[in-house]
């Protein structure tokens, strides 16, 4: 047995090379997503999980459906932009009030 690695991929040609490495980019991709994909689950099981027992916690379920909703095309509309936009920042400004009446 020899201690010395060969390099596979040196002795390929160009295109082969480059090929391996879009399969190796595509499977990288592909188990980002799955991870992601699991993170989402639990993010929107936690959310789910309760009613929001404060304002804090409902402007964290709207702020997390509004940034869902803002990656489809139906958000594209420059007003829609605006408006998801301009309800961020309020979410913003009224949590930086010293006061929030109870929900419910």
């Amino acid at each position: 047995m020899t201690e010395k690695t060969i390099d596979l991929d040196g002795r390929r040609g160009m295109a082969a090379q480059k090929a391996t490495q879009i399969r190796r980019l595509i499977a990288a991709v592909e188990a980002d997503h799955v991870a992601l994909r699991a993170r989402q689950d639990e993010l929107e099981h936690f959310l789910g999980a309760a009613p929001a027992a404060h304002w804090q916690d409902a402007v964290a379920k709207a702020r997390y459906l509004l940034t869902l909703f803002a990656q489809t095309p139906a958000a594209e509309d420059p007003r829609r932009v605006k408006l998801i936009a301009d309800v961020l920042a309020d979410f913003e400004r009224l949590l930086a009030e010293p006061e929030h009446p109870p929900i419910g």
